[in-house]
């Protein structure tokens, strides 16, 4: 099989028009019989194999699916891009991932890249506002969907989880087991799904009159930050009895720093709880509580409500938001003389 001939060649070969070949590719149904059998001929003849890549960009269609995730890093994002992977497969198409890194410019080149690769439709979980480029996208026939953050309106359709009641959820189990001097751990609040757990756990924190809650900044959501955040309260003095991290990566470095550094333990002297239910979550040294996402449900939902809008033009816009789930385990058992409600 050569696979270097081309269109002209078997247009030459069978001595017809370069155009007559494309219509027996693509629309047979205009070619007579007989000059269609003597195209086929000679694709046999010549061992052609179209370049389906190429003939789907010329009708500017695409099998890719361009997914832009705020981390790649974070076990909770590679669960949800294996899972769009899967399901996108099924459908017969490929994901190409490009990795924002929280960075609003890196961001915007990886939109960038895929509208020039002609994907099919973009995946995002988005840095901050990217509602104008979106809408210049989907003028240009790209369709959007925002994973893990709920549209703000009817222009798109997305796929999340209700961080608010994930927040409230952490918190109200923090002071369901005795806790009362509680600190939030994650930044920065621009990212969406951080405030709205913060708004969360400032809710569950006010139905109880003598409870507090400290919000503490952390440079970014790894396992590093969470480290530096627990030694600046060490070194401080006046420990929260109950903190509360955005991910599981910050609450992983927080118990780092709190017991191979300084020798504090978990929960005796302080409850910890994050959030996503990372793998890792449940192989800590003191196996930590989180609040669980459905990182399937996410990655292949998004699939799906994109299939539709590639479909069809007039698609109905979805917001689909799942509920998150408490996952309890030893980094949040009842403090001394209080039992779990």
């Amino acid at each position: 099989m050569n696979r270097s001939t081309s269109i002209k060649d078997v247009a030459h070969h069978a001595s017809v028009a370069v155009g007559t070949v494309s219509n027996v590719l693509n629309y047979p149904d205009r070619v007579s019989q007989r000059t269609k059998e003597r195209v086929l001929r000679a694709i046999d003849e010549l061992g052609f194999v179209r370049n389906d890549a190429a003939r789907q960009l010329r009708a500017g269609q695409s099998r890719t699916i361009g997914l832009i995730v705020l981390d790649v890093g974070n076990p909770f994002f590679t669960s949800v891009v294996r899972a769009a992977e899967d399901a996108a497969a099924l459908q017969g198409s490929a994901v190409l991932l490009g990795d924002s890194g929280h960075n609003a410019s890196r961001e915007s080149n990886y939109i960038d890249l895929f509208q020039e690769q002609r994907v099919q439709g973009l995946l995002i979980s988005p840095v901050g506002d990217v509602t104008d480029r979106l809408d210049l996208l989907r003028e240009r026939g790209v369709p959007t969907v925002l994973v893990d953050r709920l549209a703000d309106d009817s222009k798109y359709s997305s796929v999340s989880v209700d961080d608010d009641a994930g927040g409230y959820l952490a918190a109200r189990h923090l002071l369901d087991t005795g806790r009362r001097r509680l600190a939030f751990v994650g930044g920065p609040t621009s990212i969406r799904q951080v405030a709205d757990r913060l708004q969360g756990a400032q809710r569950a924190v006010k139905e109880e009159p003598d409870a507090t809650l400290e919000v503490l900044d952390s440079d970014g959501q790894t396992v590093l930050a969470g480290r530096s955040v627990g030694n600046m309260l060490v070194e401080r003095g006046d420990l929260p009895d109950g903190i509360f991290c955005a991910n599981d990566l910050l609450a992983l470095g927080v118990m780092q720093s709190l017991t191979m550094t300084h020798a504090l333990r978990i929960p005796e002297d302080i409850a910890l709880i994050g959030y996503d239910d990372i793998d890792f979550a449940v192989s800590a040294v003191v196996p930590l509580s989180s609040i669980r996402q459905p990182t399937e449900a996410l990655g292949r939902t998004a699939i799906e409500l994109l299939a539709e809008e590639v479909e069809s033009e007039n698609a109905k816009h979805r917001a689909v938001v799942f509920t998150p789930e408490l996952v309890v385990r030893q980094s949040t058992a009842p403090a001394e003389g209080c039992s779990a409600g």
